[in-house]
Formats: C-alpha cells, sequence, structure tokens
C-alpha cells in the first residue's frame, strides 16, 4: 500500500495512545499537523515557545500512563525545545520528540533549517534517529518509545524529512506496537542479603527518589515493618505521604529539616530507593555517612558513584521493595517505633512553629502561606513549583501527601518549567485543581504561555512569589560580595502579564490576606481561566536546605580560600564595592 510519510506518523502515534502533541507548526511539519488535526484520539496544542511545549509534555509523562510529545520545527524549534528535553533527560521523564527535517531528495544544500540536529540532541535523549524511507517511519517511532519508556525513562528524537511527510511511499504493512516484556527478576542473593541486614540493623532508615513514585504503598509497609523514618529527595518529594509518623522530610544531613537530620543522625543501615544521590538530594554531598548502604535502582549506573553501597539492587522499585518484605521478619528490630514517631513530629512542630514566629515585616510569611494553601486544596490537587528560593520552601513548608501530585525542575534546574507544566497537568486532568508556585524571575521566562491555558479554557492558579529579585542567587551573593550582581529585576506589573494573557488577577499582599486570596483563586479558577496570584513574599528567612550548602561548600574550602572569603566580604563592609 501507499501512505504518505504524515499518515504514518499520525498511525504510529495512535496506536502508542499519544493523547496530546505540543509545538509550532512550520513548513516542515505542516503535513504532520494537518494529520493530527483530522485524528479522532490526538489533539495538538500550539504554544507559544516550543521550551513551553517540552515542559508541558514533560508533566504529561509525569501524570499520566501515556507519554508527553512534541511535534516541532527542525533545528531552531530544537534548540528551543532543548531546555525541557533536558530536564527530562537529567530527570528521568518519558518524551517522545518529533521533528520535521529538511529535504533529502534534491541533493541541495543550505536550506531553511539544514544542520544536524541529531548531533545537537544527542547528549541530552536517549537516542535518536533520522528516518531515510516510508518503511521506516512506523518502526522507528515504536522502537522511539520503548526505549523512552523502559528502564530508566528518558526524552528520545525522531526526524522525519518533509519529503516523505508530503509524497506517498510503498509499505508492506500498519503494524501494532510490540508489547514490553517483563522487567528482568532481581537478583535474589542480593535481595537475601540486603533483608538480612535490615533486620540486623538497629536504626535502619530509607532515602526515597522518584524512582519510587509507583512504590508508595509497599515503601509504607516497609518503614512501618522496619520502625523506619523516611526522607525524600527533592524531585521525590510525594513519593512517601508527609502525613504518615515516619515521614521527615526533604534529604538528610546538615542541609535537611530537623526531623529528617535527628531522626537519621545515627543510621547504621540507610536503604536507599530510586535515588542517585546527587547535589540537590545530598544537599551539596554534605551527607557524612554513618550507614552502610543499600542501593536500588532501575539503573545500575547510579551505583557506588558518590556513596559507596555495600549492597547494590538493580530492578524496579516495586519488584525490589516487594521482594524485601518476602524476605523480612516479622518484626525486624527492636527500636522503640513510638519514641521515634513521637520525635518526628516535635521536631516537625518546633520547626513550624519557629516559621510561624518570624516577623516577615509585612509581606508574607512563606509557613502561613503553605500552612494555608494545604488546608483548602484537595488532596488529589497538584502543585508544581519552578526552580528558586521558593522551590525548597514549598519542600520544607507544603506537606505532599499523593505521589507525582507535587514536583519541580530538579537537576537540570531549569528555571520557566511551572507555567507551561502546569498547562500540561491541568489538560490531562481538568476536573482535578492544579497550582503552580513560580519566582517572579522565572514566570518572566515563560508567563506568556498562560496564553495556552486561556485558550484551552484550563483553569489553573498561579503563586508568583514576587520579591523583585533573582533572590536564591541574590542571597547568595550579598553575603560574600556585599552587592547584588544582575539579580535585582526592574518593576514589573504582574497584572499587566495576567491582563495580556486574558487570565485573572489577584494581589496577595500580606498574611491578613492569605486565607481569603486563595479562597479566591480557587473559586475563579472554576470559570475555566488561569489565575495570577501576585505574592508580596519574604523571603528574608533562610531555608535549612540553604544554611546547610552554605556550612558544607566553607567547610569544604581550604583554610586560605576560606580566609580569602571571609575577609572580602568583611572588607566590603567596610568599604562598600560602588
Amino acid at each position: 500500500m501507499k501512505k504518505t510519510g504524515a499518515e504514518l506518523v499520525r498511525f504510529a502515534l495512535e496506536q502508542l495512545g499519544v493523547r496530546y502533541t505540543f509545538g509550532i507548526p512550520g513548513v516542515h511539519n505542516t503535513e504532520l499537523y494537518d494529520q493530527m488535526a483530522s485524528s479522532p484520539s490526538i489533539t495538538p496544542i500550539r504554544v507559544t515557545h516550543e521550551g513551553g511545549a517540552a515542559f508541558m509534555a514533560d508533566a504529561i509523562s509525569r501524570t499520566t500512563d501515556h507519554i508527553g510529545t512534541l511535534l516541532i520545527v527542525p533545528s531552531a524549534g530544537a534548540a528551543m525545545a532543548a531546555p525541557g528535553i533536558g530536564e527530562a533527560y537529567l530527570a528521568g521523564i518519558a518524551m517522545l520528540v518529533i521533528t520535521g527535517g529538511t529535504r533529502s531528495d534534491h541533493g541541495y544544500h543550505y536550506q531553511v533549517h539544514e544542520m544536524d540536529q541529531l548531533a545537537m540532541v544527542r547528549p541530552i535523549t536517549k537516542g535518536c534517529w533520522r528516518v531515510e524511507k516510508h518503511e521506516d517511519i512506523i518502526p522507528t517511532l515504536y522502537e522511539a518509545h520503548r526505549l523512552a519508556t523502559s528502564g530508566e525513562p528518558g526524552p528520545v528524537f525522531v526526524e522525519v524529512p518533509v519529503n516523505l511527510q508530503l509524497f506517498p511511499g510503498e509499505v508492506d504493512s500498519l503494524p501494532a506496537p510490540k508489547h514490553v516484556g517483563a522487567p528482568h527478576p532481581v537478583d535474589a542473593t542480593a535481595v537475601t542479603q540486603a533483608a538480612q541486614l535490615l533486620a540486623q540493623a538497629s536504626r535502619p532508615g530509607i532515602f526515597v527518589g522518584w524512582g519510587a513514585r509507583e512504590a508508595t504503598e509497599l515503601l509504607i509497609q516497609l518503614a512501618e515493618r522496619l520502625n523506619a523514618p523516611v526522607a525524600t529527595t527533592l524531585q521525590g518529594l510525594s513519593v512517601f505521604p508527609a502525613t504518615h509518623a515516619l515521614h521527615t522530610g526533604m534529604s538528610i544531613g546538615p542541609a535537611a529539616v530537623p526531623a529528617a537530620e535527628n531522626a537519621f543522625k545515627d543510621c547504621d543501615v540507610l536503604l536507599a530507593v530510586g535515588n542517585r544521590f546527587g547535589e540537590i538530594a545530598t544537599g551539596s554531598y554534605g551527607i557524612n555517612p554513618s550507614w552502610k548502604l543499600i542501593h536500588c535502582d532501575i539503573n545500575p549506573k547510579v551505583f557506588n558513584v558518590n556513596y559507596p553501597a555495600a549492597i547494590t539492587l538493580e530492578g524496579d522499585a516495586r519488584q525490589v521493595l516487594q521482594a524485601l518484605l518476602d524476605q523480612l521478619p516479622k518484626p525486624t528490630v527492636a527500636r522503640d517505633g513510638a519514641a521515634l514517631r513521637r520525635q518526628i513530629a516535635d521536631d516537625k512542630r518546633r520547626y513550624l512553629d519557629e516559621w510561624l514566629r518570624h516577623d516577615g515585616h509585612g509581606r508574607v510569611n512563606p509557613a502561613r502561606f503553605f500552612q494555608s494553601l494545604r488546608s483548602q486544596l484537595s488532596d488529589d490537587a497538584y502543585v508544581l513549583a519552578d526552580d528558586g528560593n521558593h522551590t525548597f520552601l514549598m519542600a520544607e513548608l507544603f506537606p505532599a501527601t499523593r505521589s507525582k501530585h507535587v514536583f519541580s525542575p530538579t537537576d537540570f534546574n531549569c528555571m520557566g518549567y511551572c507555567v507551561p507544566a502546569a498547562i500540561g497537568t491541568k489538560l490531562t486532568h481538568p476536573d482535578q485543581q492544579v497550582v503552580g508556585i513560580v519566582g517572579d524571575g522565572a514566570f518572566l521566562m515563560t508567563g506568556l504561555e498562560m496564553l495556552t491555558a486561556t485558550e484551552q479554557q484550563l483553569g489553573v492558579i498561579y503563586f508568583v512569589f514576587n520579591d523583585g529579585e533573582l533572590s536564591q542567587i541574590a542571597q547568595a551573593q550579598q553575603l560574600p560580595f556585599n552587592r547584588k550582581a544582575c539579580t535585582v529585576l526592574p518593576q514589573v506589573r504582574i497584572r499587566g502579564i495576567a491582563d495580556a494573557v486574558g487570565a485573572a488577577y489577584i494581589a496577595l499582599p500580606d498574611d491578613a490576606s492569605i486565607e481569603r486570596v486563595i479562597a479566591q483563586a480557587l473559586s475563579d479558577s472554576k470559570q475555566g481561566r488561569p489565575v495570577v496570584v501576585d505574592v508580596n513574599i519574604d523571603y528574608s528567612k533562610a531555608t535549612r536546605f540553604t544554611q546547610g550548602i552554605i556550612k558544607t561548600n566553607l567547610s569544604r574550602m581550604t583554610l586560605g580560600n576560606k580566609m580569602r572569603m571571609v575577609g572580602r566580604a568583611a572588607w566590603r563592609r567596610v568599604v562598600p564595592p560602588t
């Protein structure tokens, strides 16, 4: 039979269960867009910027069981989407990126968009392909999808030249995707050794990341069996419910909140699940191990990179945790679980009280804001943060209760994530509350993407933490430099941006307004339009995370460099820089 390449792409995406594509039409993909517009099961979504498209697709993959998909122009479009592709790559998020390609049938060069875009995206994808004939289009897309969703997920990239899209070519059949086989079994000997080590531990602990997102119930069973405290990474904030008595907070060690730091202080065996011990998760590698490490991950490349493991368990988190539960005796330890739970609860209460007592001098106290937000949101609400100071405030002060319902950019650490990612989330969860927490600097990067939310009638709520600075960096500059270089923002009228994109606008000036404004925002969002809340946030109190990484990095310096840094900071207070 003869089919155009565009028809073949549409068929493959329909078979793969793709529901939305994100991107912007151009001369190299108009045939693809025409086919998507005719599909009964796929809705093409036009965006304002390809970077926003990638962040929307990222959120689709994080919160649903179908893959986030881009449909973008080659080269320039791929370059603009690169921040979102890179975020997905380092975060382990499946993404299918499809671009057009320059003509491959006439032999001329210096075409518009002509470059080796596969070379550009290869470092930030699990695999990339340039299709050369019609019969390869469907098999290539199926293989790309298989690679993107198997093992540790990630983005893949497929280029389909425009001449293949335009013209019909011969294909033998229209095959269905092959079923992906079951994961490889976990090493039984290693499981037995790990179970024995946990059973013998007097103070075991569990440290979980995004890789354990589908294993929450098993984590709860294991934590209760072991009487073990549970900490999470930043990306894995929602993997273990903050309402559970054994939940301690983000990270362990000197950059963690008191509940986590104290609960893990004398840990002798640490079980890490779906956690790579990256820079943020470890507070800039400030953890000083007192434990033997049992490291479980689907990607064996993460083992023994930053912290050596006594036992490694390669496999899916659900398989590994079930195997451990099957091996562990009941009960396993003599540890006083009631005392541990009381300690965690007391530490959490004291830390929250410390924040509530903080005087923000008329600005909005972050703890009061997050306390009210949690109380007014449904349990199944989605809360997304961008990258910045607000990220760690959310991590320490907002209790996440459902897996995959609270997330933010992490290792790639890309600003501009929240606004479009919240749109992707709301698009696929129209009946659930979707809230974005975004700093003013990050909001300026992708705020115009709210046009997509307005067009699609999506009631997303954005709380813009507005302090007029790139605060995370501004605060880091102030202590050593006694000045802020390029981190103070010009005055921006947030209301003007909201008006421009058709969003509702509400000001949140002080603590007395918190309850009323959040309630109004939730009510207004039900009208099917985005809502922008301009939060006059107080950033004067540092998070435990920020305090911890400063101490860790100072302690790592040589005496000479430390004296130089301290001396410069002191001198600049005597003679301020101009």
